[in-house]
């Protein structure tokens, strides 16, 4: 399994919207079941995209501010930064393969 690390709001803005490539940031919360049943999925999309994108979690508890910045209304969300931008999003617990085609999209 891919070890996709976690990303404070201090590191955000340099791992994530300065990453030279394709971010999928993880929004979560310890608390959330559906986002603690989507986590093994994340990690096995980080091990298939190794390489292609960088994959890591924001707990939405610490960093309210960017979940807030980001209109996350919603956990787990899912968003993929490229050049510093959102261009792509996924809301709730998904499977594999809905994930990967949230990530195809970005590429």
């Amino acid at each position: 399994m891919a070890d996709v690390p976690e990303i404070s709001a201090a590191e955000f803005d340099t791992e994530v919207l300065a990453s030279d490539l394709p971010y999928l940031i993880d929004l979560w919360a310890p608390w959330c079941g559906p986002c603690v049943m989507v986590a093994p999925i994340v990690d096995k999309i980080a091990e298939r995209y190794a390489g292609k994108i960088k994959v890591g979690r924001l707990n939405v508890d610490q960093a309210p501010q960017i979940a807030m910045q980001y209109g996350v209304r919603a956990i787990p969300t899912f968003l993929i930064f490229k050049d510093g931008e959102v261009v792509e999003r996924g809301i709730g617990l998904q499977p594999e393969e809905q994930l990967a085609a949230v990530v195809d999209r970005a590429l």
